[in-house]
């Protein structure tokens, strides 16, 4: 057994930064019956947040229903004059604060960025002491006893401080008794159903005889078997009625939001609704269908079991929701970028059969973000994920607008030379802008997977040669696959490397710059500030998220590593170490054109050939391999680590019913108001606590 790492690396800091998310210009534009639209999707959204504290680990909603019924008896002001009274500290009371707050907002006791533990400022002992003097002690007792939260909060032995696949990760996706062969096994029988896994979660059983029987749950309002199949040892069982209660609540949400849909999102919705019923994935692809068809609303949303980050095998979604406003002027930007995709396409390094037969033009908005649920929120959005639709029907983008700068807003730059650090001052919003438009459209929206279909048939050229051996073609996916599921845990990185690597590259063509104002010096700025930021993020800070003995915690840190340590290979990015405590990152900005081009160029080309062949044997060895942590990365990991900063907690508006009107709440940026405003957001949470325990408890004993 090892020792408990030092648990000062979970704590949230006492002086954690706040930022508000602003929308209040967007939200005054709205009509009235598009207010009560977004304020109905909201509710479904927040509601469905409380499955993602189920997915995130076996205390998380437990431990939320402790903390809000807390701050719900009392407002942080009186919690903090009565722990005052009985002797405790002001860094005590903050502590408790900083823990609620970052519970709340990372749906769960583990980071949504890197997926590590988070441990409370204050001490066991002391954290049970606050408790009893709540006026509601009774009620908290019954949670802190029956999950076992004085032990369970604070646990930091092995797999327990990060989520993943025991022993040396937590994860409630599966049971703590599933390992990686379990996953394949059950993986493999879903296949043979032609059922994707985004809304699933695997339980395993030993039977008597050692026999072993897999139960793999379907999120759903219904409940009931569904299939069952024994295979020499191994049973399979197909259930319903994961997360029931809770999807019960989100699907009647839902249904509040349909008198005030177009005809569009009303097909969109009852989709959406049959399918958190019934769990079904193909309704929710058919809601993803009118989701598509319904071009440039007012309001965007989108809801499901979409990411497949935290699931140690990388193909179950996490549940997220969002509700956002359209920004007109940025969103026609975007549109200009649509309407030249086809031509910009063609400059990508792979010949014409290694992308989609058809462009399919996407919807492109730039959204200012009213209702974010999930572990975190991002910049931009290419959705939906499933290979079929995206393939041969089609896709939105969606650029989060006022998530952008609310994310830089406190962070600083250590390890560039004064000149650069002035530059990305000036230049670093409207370049990520520009990097995330070509990311999501460009990025995720661009190449071609090669199938072979039940009749023997393939979608890709007989003769078609690979451009990297000048050899026939001899891999493909086959009926039913998914690059996901075939892709694994490294699918998720290897995807985000891609498309932050088409951003690169085409940042450099002068007419992509021109779509978004840029010309001359300014372009040559914007076009060398974009690579900068993506380097300083590879080299100066995605390390933060890699461990020894666990790897990489963040696919989009391990994403940017990758593509710096490309660049570090051609000669265009410097990482020198001046003194013993600091690092410099120097980028050649002569070279970005030449070198620089033509290796990422050369990259891409790899990259796309081994995800259109699926070729995932040669896409981990290349990916992989740059993917290794060795010196001198090793020895600057510590450096980078003392340069840490925090990670900003974004605080969302609420929108409440007042006088037959949808009025929004915004809070100022401090820890007590990210409190409040999750205690007015739920104003009659007993439902969902009673849905919360009650699932907790069901499953806490697939949990030890």
């Amino acid at each position: 057994m090892g020792t408990e790492p030092d648990r000062a690396q979970f704590l949230l800091p006492l002086d954690q930064p706040i930022v508000c998310l602003d929308v209040s210009t967007a939200f005054a534009q709205l009509s009235k019956s598009e207010k009560f639209y977004a304020h109905h999707l909201s509710k479904a959204c927040w509601t469905g947040g409380f499955v993602t504290l189920l997915q995130t680990s076996p205390e998380s909603g437990p431990v939320f229903v402790l903390l809000h019924k807390l701050f719900s008896a009392q407002d942080p002001s009186e919690i903090r004059a009565s722990a005052s009274a009985h002797g405790f500290t002001d860094a005590e009371i903050t502590g408790l604060f900083v823990y609620a707050a970052g519970v709340f907002s990372n749906a769960g006791n583990y980071k949504g960025f890197g997926d590590t533990k988070i441990v409370p400022a204050i001490e066991p002992e002391r954290l049970e002491e606050v408790l009893k003097l709540s006026p509601v002690w009774s009620d908290l007792q019954s949670i802190w006893n029956c999950f076992n939260l004085k032990e369970r909060l604070y646990d930091l032995s092995q797999g327990r401080t990060c989520l993943g696949f025991p022993p040396d990760g937590c994860t409630t996706y599966f049971s703590a008794n599933c390992t990686s062969e379990d996953n394949a096994r059950v993986l493999s029988w879903l296949k043979k159903l032609n059922l994707e896994l985004y809304n699933t979660r695997c339980f395993k059983k030993v039977l008597p005889g050692d026999s072993i029987e897999y139960e793999i749950r379907l999120a759903s309002e219904d409940i009931g078997d569904v299939q069952c199949e024994v295979d020499g040892k191994y049973k399979y069982r197909l259930v319903k009625g994961d997360y029931a209660p809770l999807m019960k609540i989100l699907s009647t949400n839902l249904e509040n939001a349909l008198p005030y849909a177009n005809q569009k999102e009303l097909s969109m919705l009852q989709s959406y609704i049959r399918s958190f019923r019934t769990g079904s994935i193909n309704e929710h692809k058919d809601g993803s269908r009118f989701w598509i068809q319904n071009k440039s609303p007012a309001i965007e949303t989108y809801i499901g079991f979409i990411e497949t980050y935290r699931d140690p095998a990388g193909v179950r979604g996490e549940f997220e929701g969002f509700v956002a406003i359209v920004n007109r002027p940025m969103s026609e930007k975007f549109s200009r970028l649509v309407d030249n995709a086809e031509q910009f396409l063609a400059h990508l390094p792979w010949p014409k059969e290694f992308e989609k037969d058809t462009f399919l033009r996407p919807d492109f908005t730039s959204l200012d973000v009213l209702t974010y649920t999930g572990s975190g929120i991002p910049a931009g959005i290419n959705i939906p994920n499933y290979d079929d639709i995206r393939q041969s029907e089609g896709f939105k983008n969606v650029a989060l607008g006022n998530v952008i700068p609310a994310n830089y807003q406190y962070s600083k730059t250590p390890f560039l030379s004064e000149d650069d650090i002035n530059l990305l001052k000036e230049w670093r919003v409207r370049s990520f802008e520009l990097q995330v438009g070509l990311h999501e459209l460009l990025g995720h929206g661009s190449g071609k997977l090669f199938f072979k279909v039940t009749d023997g048939s393939t979608n890709f050229p007989d003769d078609l040669l690979n451009p990297l051996t000048s050899n026939p073609i001899t891999s493909c996916y086959q009926q039913g696959d998914t690059f996901d599921a075939c892709f694994g845990t490294i699918s998720s990185a290897y995807e985000e490397c891609r498309a932050e690597a088409v951003g690169l590259f085409l940042s450099l063509e002068l007419s992509i710059l021109e779509i978004f104002g840029y010309k001359d010096q300014e372009a040559d700025d914007i076009r060398y500030v974009n690579w900068l930021a993506l380097i300083w993020a590879g080299a100066g800070k995605a390390l933060e998220m890699w461990e020894p003995g666990r790897g990489w915690l963040q696919a989009h840190s391990q994403a940017r590593y990758v593509l710096t340590k490309v660049l570090m290979q051609a000669d265009v990015v410097k990482v020198t170490q001046p003194s013993k405590d600091d690092l410099l990152i120097t980028v050649d900005r002569s070279a970005l054109l030449g070198p620089g081009r033509n290796a990422i160029s050369h990259f891409l080309l790899q990259l796309q050939v081994y995800k259109s062949t699926g070729d995932i044997e040669a896409a981990k060895k290349l990916f992989g391999g740059l993917s290794e942590v060795e010196e001198p990365w090793l020895s600057w990991r510590s450096i980078i680590l003392a340069h840490k900063q925090p990670r900003s907690i974004l605080i969302q508006p609420n929108t409440e019913f007042v006088d037959d009107n949808i009025n929004i709440k915004f809070y100022d940026p401090h820890v007590e108001s990210v409190i409040a405003s999750w205690i007015d957001r739920f104003p009659e949470p007993e439902p969902l606590y009673t849905a919360l325990i009650e699932l907790a408890s069901a499953d806490l004993p697939y949990f030890p």
